[in-house]
């Protein structure tokens, strides 16, 4: 929580009770929630709260650099609140998503045709499959 304080206050946002709801909930989803699924938990505290102030909350969190944006394969925008480097496995039957980490995933080289054409700031291996549960249904 300090990380997080600390950050908005580099980057001059507020911290009112709204944003500290908004990340304590983000923080304590089991997964990658939605803006719409982060609206419907804070709003039981906050019963006047708008998705729209959710929604761009969770942005302006992502663009500060307290979250991520999760990739997004035709759904909406899903929230990461772990910012340390990992990887993400998508089940494509549940739509969950599986953080994990591997040192080969994360020292994989980009191509010297992609470096010529783009300044690569970071890197994320997104493995599409089936979770545990989904695979025992099937």
């Amino acid at each position: 929580m300090q990380q997080f304080i600390e950050i908005c206050r580099d980057h001059e946002l507020k911290i009112t009770p709204q944003r500290v709801a908004i990340y304590q909930a983000l923080i304590q989803a089991n997964q990658h929630p939605t803006a719409d699924m982060m609206f419907r938990l804070v709003k039981e505290d906050f019963p006047h709260i708008a998705f729209d102030t959710v929604n761009r909350t969770l942005l302006t969190f992502a663009d500060i650099g307290v979250v991520d944006v999760v990739e997004v394969f035709g759904g909406p925008k899903r929230f990461d609140p772990n910012i340390d480097g990992h990887h993400h496995l998508h089940c494509t039957a549940c739509g969950k998503i599986i953080d994990f980490k591997n040192d080969r995933c994360t020292d994989l080289e980009v191509p010297a045709s992609i470096t010529e054409m783009f300044k690569v700031i970071s890197k994320r291996v997104v493995l599409k499959g089936l979770c545990a549960d989904c695979a025992i249904e099937q």
